[in-house]
């Protein structure tokens, strides 16, 4: 920090540089009257060109007293630093990127045809609703525990169906959450705080979600997994999910079942293969928690993406439901969600949302209103619903298409492998089958971000940048080819 020989109103000219970077910053900008450290003197800006009088003779300030030197450790100072997450990396070296080239294939949000962002017309014409509203029936005042009781009413119609008993016979206690993550993270802390020892034992599929491991455990909950993807086909290793169901899971454990659109597989069972897996857990006496993030966005029906609750329902199972609206509404930062704990009897759901209300009181207190607002808006006028329902099925099938211009784009072109499990597989996610050295080339050498799993958002993806994505999964499949399918076979764990 220096002050020029002259001033300007009486002011003195005080500017800096930083050494960094190099960047002046104008001595008309108000300083502190103390040199940073790791500054650097360098002529006055005013002086270079502007007529600053004192142009000859910038005079530098006194810096400031050295910081002694520590002889104790700080508080923090034992912190070690966390790994980065692997999403939110991939997102943040894709936004460092300046290539025009780049593709970002990680985060698992929608993109329009044009690669952008994409909010629902249908919540846009909520939002204005609400606007309209605000001030009158509409304020910001704090919202229950569990969320407004209508909202509860529409979600659990939405997604167990408008003829479902226990909704009828008001049997199922519901809480709003946050999103998809806090809705599981209240179940699981609801299950190790009231449920049996026995329940303090969740089976995950292999591979899963890379939180949902993080969030049972976090809750103390004992995570184990049961084989759910077969790397020779790239689909669906059923045997080997029946087997441990049968043989390994113990009574009263918690089974968590992807309703649909598998993460980050894309593989999702068969009609029939449902109906053998409800029937086994059925059997074995073991706990449905299912998480259904993708409603409607996998087959562009809400009805056929529900399928499995609805089966699960039918048969009289008590189960625990986490919804999300992230991904189907758009509502990625609105953080809304529910839990839908389905009990046998009335006085059971009660006592349950009871105690729900105690894990969320100290963990949150209440939940946020606007999302709740906008998805009560939607669900419960007509008009709106069947708007979303034709935005959905036009959001399903951009990604059907882009499936089956990737698969057809990599076969014309001769790319070693198979490549039919890319319309195989459902949802917003393939699993690729790539490599991790294949997926560091990827990003290393053509600027294609994806998660070394292989796993990729079928969303960043378009006409526009097709043909150079079918090149590069090319060049990288000859370049880095598989020592041996077996070199595949165990699924590496991602977010």
């Amino acid at each position: 920090l220096f002050r020029c020989s002259t001033s300007t109103a009486g002011r003195p000219h005080l500017w800096r540089e930083a050494q960094y970077s190099r960047r002046r910053i104008s001595c008309r900008v108000p300083l502190p009257p103390v040199r940073p450290q790791g500054l650097r003197a360098f002529r006055c800006p005013r002086a270079m060109g502007s007529g600053c009088a004192g142009a000859s003779k910038p005079e530098p300030l006194s810096p400031s007293p050295k910081a002694p030197s520590r002889t104790v450790p700080g508080l923090f100072d034992h912190i070690a630093t966390a790994p980065p997450d692997p999403i939110l990396g991939t997102s943040i070296a894709y936004g460092a990127d300046t290539d025009p080239r780049k593709i970002n294939l990680g985060i698992g949000a929608y993109r329009d045809e044009a690669g952008k962002p994409y909010v629902l017309e249908c919540v846009r014409k909520a939002e204005e609703a609400l606007l309209a509203d605000t001030g009158t029936t509409v304020n910001k005042e704090y919202s229950t525990i569990d969320g407004p009781p209508s909202l509860k009413t529409l979600t659990q119609r939405l997604i167990f169906g408008d003829d479902c008993a226990a909704i009828a016979e008001g049997r199922i206690a519901s809480v709003q959450g946050l999103s998809g993550t806090g809705s599981l993270r209240v179940t699981a802390e609801f299950i190790k705080s009231f449920m049996g020892p026995e329940s303090h034992e969740i089976w995950v599929s292999n591979p899963t979600w890379g939180n949902h491991n993080t969030i049972f455990a976090k809750a103390g909950l004992a995570v184990k997994t049961y084989p759910y993807y077969k790397p020779e086909t790239r689909g669906f290793d059923f045997e080997g999910m029946l087997k441990a169901l049968k043989e390994d899971a113990p009574e009263g454990a918690h089974i968590l079942l992807h309703a649909c659109a598998h993460n980050p597989t894309g593989v999702d069972p068969t009609e029939d293969q449902w109906k053998e897996i409800a029937a086994v857990m059925k059997q074995r006496k073991l706990v449905p928690l299912m998480d259904s993030a993708y409603q409607g966005y996998a087959s562009g029906s809400l009805d056929k993406d529900a399928f499995a609750v609805r089966l699960f329902m039918s048969m009289g199972f008590e189960m625990y439901m986490c919804q999300s609206f992230a991904k189907n509404l758009g509502l990625y930062g609105e953080r809304i969600g529910m839990l839908h704990v389905v009990c046998d009897s009335v006085d059971a759901a009660n006592a349950v949302l009871s105690q729900l209300k105690m894990v969320v009181r100290p963990m949150y207190s209440s939940p946020p209103v606007h999302g709740a607002l906008l998805v009560q808006r939607i669900l419960g006028d007509q008009a709106s619903l069947e708007a979303w329902k034709t935005e959905l099925k036009e959001m399903a099938d951009r990604i059907l298409e882009v499936r089956s211009l990737l698969r057809k784009g990599l076969e014309e072109k001769g790319t070693p492998g198979a490549w039919n499990h890319i319309t195989d597989q459902i949802g917003m996610f393939s699993y690729t089958g790539l490599t991790e050295k294949q997926c560091e080339r990827l990003i290393s050498e053509h600027h294609i971000y994806l998660l070394k799993s292989g796993r990729i958002s079928l969303a960043g993806l378009n006409k526009a940048n097709m043909q150079y994505m079918v090149d590069c999964v090319d060049e990288v499949v000859r370049a880095c080819p598989p020592e041996t399918v077996e070199s595949l076979s165990s699924p590496r764990s991602l977010a």
